[in-house]
């Protein structure tokens, strides 16, 4: 049995744990490089090579439990991978757990943002991320990579962190005073408050990891320069969970390449960050 960090069976027993961890190794609509289905095998990987004591948090949240459930493997059309991530997501809002998911590419999140958004009324949600991805329709299909955030658009109070590429044709879905751009963040931390600042009270965050600049994360679909690094990222969403009640998040576009591994260490660690800001003072 494959637990998160390694952990006991006991800890990653269903009834135990307090935290759910959904794969969805989908990569269906990716436009350039492939393996997104692929990296949740190298998160969890790393995952066990990891130290479970977090240093900043002074906490072991692992002790909390986390569960790996059944991955969703539905890959037979976006559209049908859309409706198996709503559905089981909207069943998994029932358990009374902390929801936590991992793709698979960004499209994975279109299905689960729906299903949070008709539970949670007024809800904000925060996307990490290099790609606006505010498409109505891309090849075809609203179920693209490239749509990932424009249903949210249109349905939560959407705030978009670290956006440095996107189409022109975008421009007319976008809420520009909920966009904080990568170069006018660039050595200027006010767009931590400013951004916390327009957010309700509970928050969704979907965070691609083409977020990040690719000298410390090449592994994703779109390597974008000019990216965010570790530690400004850290900082910003240990506010964002200290000020805010974070229902849930995602993380996707992980896309390993072989024999580099540092970017699937980061990623593990990333979500371990998460979970110990999110259940530091429980």
């Amino acid at each position: 049995m494959k637990t998160f960090g390694g952990i006991s069976e006991i800890l990653a027993d269903y009834k135990f744990a307090e935290i759910l961890l959904q794969s969805i190794p989908y990569d269906g609509t990716s436009t350039w490089i492939k393996g997104a289905d692929k990296g949740f095998d190298a998160f969890i990987e790393a995952s066990e090579n990891m130290e479970l004591y977090d240093i900043e948090t002074d906490s072991e949240v692992y002790k909390k439990g986390i569960h790996i459930l059944d991955e969703i493997s539905e890959n037979s059309s976006p559209e049908k991978a859309f409706k198996a991530v709503y559905q089981k997501t909207k069943e998994l809002l029932k358990s009374n757990k902390y929801l936590t998911f991992f793709g698979g590419e960004h499209s994975i999140s279109i299905g689960i943002i729906k299903a949070f958004y008709e539970k949670y009324n007024n809800l904000t949600v925060v996307q990490l991320d290099a790609h606006a991805d505010l498409r109505a329709s891309y090849l075809d299909s609203p179920f693209n990579h490239a749509c990932a955030l424009y249903d949210a658009s249109k349905n939560t109070n959407l705030i978009q962190i670290g956006i440095r590429s996107m189409d022109i044709s975008e421009k007319e879905n976008m809420n520009f005073s909920n966009v904080f751009f990568a170069e006018e963040m660039y050595q200027n931390n006010s767009w931590m408050e400013k951004s916390i600042s327009k957010m309700t009270n509970d928050v969704y965050i979907t965070l691609d990891l083409d977020v990040f600049d690719p000298s410390i994360m090449p592994s994703t679909g779109t390597p974008e320069p000019g990216g965010m690094l570790w530690n400004e990222i850290i900082i910003f969403l240990n506010k964002l969970f200290t000020k805010k009640n974070v229902v849930g998040f995602d993380i996707v576009e992980l896309a390993p390449i072989d024999n580099i591994v540092a970017p699937n260490y980061l990623v593990a660690k990333l979500y371990y960050k998460m979970l110990s800001y999110k259940f530091k003072d429980q």
